[in-house]
């Protein structure tokens, strides 16, 4: 039974060497990038220990194959040739997945991004979320609203790509209106209390609090803040929360929209 031939000179028991071979290398493969993302998550960044671990399984997998080659007796250079006119047909007929290829090449070298940082691809009206996974052809996020977005790598790398976490700090500002009477060195001095009591807010660069301008109905203060990258959000509403409500209870409020209006004087009523 075991030495029944199947196709020219393949044998049952050649066929399932040939199948054990290649599913010791798969699990070989997944043992090895287990193993490596288990020890080296800590040291290494998450993108690039994934482009390791997925180049090691493939190489594995490769052996496997090449181990199975002599014992299926197939010819390698004729396969080579067959590859080569494959591979010339597919170029023709598929140009923009190589060019994804090659963009996922470049983008793997050139690193603009990674995953978990905060992207926006496309400039300013562009796709905004968290990256997933930098694949050879493609690129994930995670929208802010749960969704899922695959980009082409050939867009990704020909397209503005905005890095929220690139920078260790990021800045944030508010517009904060008082009304004329109150006193605006007392409201500043409220406010750059309680950035300097935020356990986040970073002390450099220091914070800046200035009246920007006077408006029609509010003198108008700027407060610029500088946090992480990664809390910066968290920060942004937790002061602007203490910061509303500090100034009611200093009684310095935060005026409405308001309009002068001037009437004639009665003699020119009268007329």
């Amino acid at each position: 039974m075991w030495n029944r031939i199947i196709f020219q000179n393949i044998t049952v028991s050649d066929v399932i060497l040939s199948f054990i071979i290649i599913l010791v290398a798969v699990l070989i493969g997944k043992a090895l990038t287990l193993s490596m993302k288990k020890r080296f998550k800590d040291k290494i960044s998450k993108d690039r220990l994934n482009t390791m671990s997925r180049t090691v399984y493939y190489i594995i997998l490769l052996a496997g194959f090449m181990t199975v080659l002599p014992i299926l007796d197939i010819n390698l250079s004729g396969l080579m040739v067959a590859g080569g006119i494959m591979a010339i047909v597919i170029g023709f007929a598929s140009q923009s997945i190589v060019s994804n290829l090659i963009s996922g090449i470049f983008l793997t070298f050139e690193r603009p991004l990674r995953v978990d940082d905060v992207v926006s691809i496309g400039g300013q009206d562009g796709t905004l979320g968290i990256v997933e996974d930098i694949r050879i052809i493609s690129t994930s996020l995670r929208t802010f609203e749960g969704v899922y977005v695959r980009i082409p790598n050939e867009k990704v790398f020909t397209s503005n790509i905005t890095n929220f976490l690139e920078n260790v700090a990021r800045r944030f500002e508010y517009n904060v209106g008082i009304r004329y009477q109150d006193d605006a060195d007392k409201a500043a001095e409220i406010i750059k209390e309680l950035i300097e009591d935020h356990p986040l807010a970073l002390k450099n660069p220091p914070p800046q609090i200035f009246v920007e301008d006077l408006g029609s109905s509010a003198v108008n203060l700027k407060v610029r803040v500088w946090g992480p990258s990664t809390d910066w959000f968290q920060i942004r509403i937790e002061l602007l929360w203490k910061i509303k409500k500090e100034l009611e209870e200093n009684d310095i409020k935060i005026p409405f929209n308001q309009q002068e209006v001037w009437f004639m004087n009665e003699l020119e009523k009268e007329k």
